[in-house]
């Protein structure tokens, strides 16, 4: 559905053996694209340089790429992925994404997308290649040894498709011509996992981090904005052109284009003669790019963009971290709203914020979203809800209530499945979104009633400080956060993110014995969770029962200063707990399990009882 970059970060961050204090290793690659492209036959040639840096402990034998554009041709295997979608009903609707359907099948030739290779070198030396249509399998004839460095030199072609999904051309709807995402070969990443050629079907994406060069020839008419910095934007002008110079622009029918960036994993543009190009410089010296075309939607509508991004980055960055790079572009294209590093494509202004945030969860903490697209599409859920109800000065505690309500109808439906399936293989759309963009929110709320929400934000800024520029893997952020709670929370993640288990907590019984009033709670659900608890009195003071939970192995801090009564752990194979006051019965007003409602109880309906 991207904070602060000293230098010393990238003198350290290439070394042969990275991170070597945590047992740590990723490979690194750097880019040099030539492309030429034809906006009449909407086809481009490029030649491509690819230094590759084998930072594993493994002696690899092939090297894959992805070849994104071959999925849109008839029969491709994201052709009939959605058709078989469109065979299955959700409350009434077919279940398949309504841009794609089945229009990949109807494609005329001079529709379709390609990319092809034509040729490939590794230090000089020919090599074999295979085209498993979004794949290239390329079996070397010399293996690339731990801690050597080759280089890949490629010539390809492509035909941009008509806008299907993501990427592609001359869109009805934002009637931008070009939106170049998945444009060029790009080497597939390789971890402590082995290699990952997951074939394009329709959901994410992985790739190492790296250095792009790249050059784009095109019309001179053509205004174009994406990743990393224009080089020669003195040469280019439309408005890249530095404060006060008049751009001196070369008399011939074509323009090149010059772009680098550093410490990204992948590179995306974006083309057409009519763009409307603003700008503003924000805190850190951050420049905000805007290319737009009204698409529908007002004029101000797009550049208000600008203005809300501006006011929110000092609250995202005491938040969630300084966003490391000095350039961020929001640009009209694609079909809705698809996050790259540095740039997004927004078919619509209103996706903005949550696609900037994905430059926090996917930019810089670019986990592998095909097995873990919850921590990429649930964070930045998350956080995109934090930060626009404080942009409208909203009640935070309500913040991702919409996220909670979207996975309880999940809960209650016959298509949830764990968030731990790969992105590909959820059976259906519907499971796929709500568990990866809500159920993913909700991870991070309920770990705040887990914690406390102090340490839970601190969990945040470690997480990122921490893993930024790397792949974290759901391990490594329930690390980071037991670490700062000094809780064990393996459990959290065994129950939330590998079951489709459900919570439901209930107020069983309240007896007055001995003077004494006796509160039984009842688990009633499968996932364990330590448990708050509020008596009103009928003198409206309240009084706060805290439970943890043994699997925890600690307790959250009082929150908000409020005073609590802390009972021994609840085990967790244990269906009932007794809570013992010495309040009479007559004094007690109400009864409630979870005032805050951050615990995502199936079933609320149980937690609170009147008197």
């Amino acid at each position: 559905m991207i904070r602060k970059l000293a230098t010393v970060v990238l003198a350290g961050f290439w070394g042969t053996i990275t991170f070597a204090q945590q047992g740590y290793w990723q490979q690194k690659v750097k880019y040099v694209m030539d492309v030429d492209m034809d906006v009449q036959s909407n086809q481009l040639t490029g030649k491509q340089k690819l230094e590759y840096w084998n930072n594993s402990p493994d002696t690899l034998k092939k090297v894959f790429y992805h070849l994104y554009w071959n999925a849109f041709q008839p029969g491709s295997m994201m052709d009939n992925r959605s058709r078989r979608q469109g065979e299955i009903s959700i409350n009434g609707k077919p279940d398949w994404d309504p841009r794609v359907r089945g229009r990949i099948d109807s494609l005329a030739p001079n529709e379709i997308g390609y990319q092809r290779v034509k040729s490939l070198k590794m230090n000089g030396v020919p090599q074999k290649f295979e085209e498993l249509e979004t794949i290239l399998m390329v079996p070397l004839t010399k293996a690339i040894l731990p801690g050597q460095k080759v280089v890949l030199d490629m010539e390809f072609e492509a035909q941009v498709p008509l806008q299907i999904r993501r990427s592609g051309r001359d869109n009805p709807t934002t009637k931008v011509r070009y939106s170049m995402s998945q444009w060029y070969p790009r080497i597939c990443a390789y971890d402590k996992a082995g290699w990952h050629p997951t074939p394009y079907v329709g959901r994410e994406f992985y790739g190492p981090f790296g250095e792009f060069e790249v050059n784009i020839c095109i019309d001179r008419n053509y205004i174009l904005g994406g990743t990393g910095y224009l080089k020669n934007a003195n040469q280019i002008g439309f408005g890249y052109e530095s404060p006060g110079v008049t751009p001196v622009i070369p008399a011939t029918d074509k323009l090149t284009w010059k772009f680098t960036a550093s410490n990204v994993h992948d590179f995306m543009w974006a083309a057409d003669p009519d763009f409307i190009h603003k700008t503003r410089q924000i805190k850190d010296g951050i420049t905000l790019h805007l290319l737009y075309k009204t698409a529908g939607k007002k004029t101000e509508d797009w550049e208000q963009i600008l203005t809300q991004a501006e006011k929110a980055y000092p609250f995202m960055e005491k938040q969630f971290g300084a966003y490391p790079y000095k350039q961020y572009s929001f640009i009209t294209g694609g079909d809705g709203g698809m996050e790259y590093p540095m740039a997004t494509l927004l078919a619509s202004p209103g996706a903005w914020l949550h696609e900037w945030f994905h430059s926090w969860y996917q930019g810089v903490l670019a986990t592998n979203e095909s097995l873990y697209p919850w921590m990429d599409e649930g964070f930045t859920s998350y956080g995109e809800n934090i930060v626009s109800v404080w942009l409208k000065n909203g009640n935070r505690d309500t913040a991702n209530l919409g996220d909670y309500n979207s996975y309880y109808k999940l809960a209650r439906s016959n298509f949830e499945e764990p968030l731990a399936t790969h992105a590909d293989h959820f059976n259906t759309n519907a499971g796929y979104s709500i568990a990866s963009y809500s159920k993913g929110a909700v991870f991070l709320e309920q770990l705040g009633y887990i914690v406390g929400a102090t340490p839970r934000d601190k969990i945040l800024l470690d997480y990122y400080n921490t893993w930024k520029f790397k792949h974290p893997t759901v391990d490594d952020f329930i690390r980071i956060a037991e670490k700062v709670s000094d809780m064990k929370l393996d459990w959290y993640k065994e129950f939330w993110v590998n079951s489709i288990k459900t919570i439901d907590y209930a107020i069983d019984n309240v007896r007055e014995e001995n003077g004494k009033i006796n509160i039984r709670l009842r688990n009633k659900g499968l996932i364990p969770m330590p448990v708050d608890l509020v008596v009103t009195r009928e003198d409206g003071k309240q009084e706060l029962y805290y439970i943890p939970m043994d699997l925890m192995y600690g307790a959250k801090p009082e929150e908000n200063a409020t005073p609590r009564k802390t009972y021994p752990v609840w085990r967790w194979t244990s269906e009932t707990y007794v809570i013992t006051t010495d309040l009479k019965k007559e004094e007690i007003a109400t009864i409630e399990i979870d005032p805050s409602q951050r615990m995502a109880d199936v079933n609320r309906q149980n937690n609170k009882q009147n008197f």
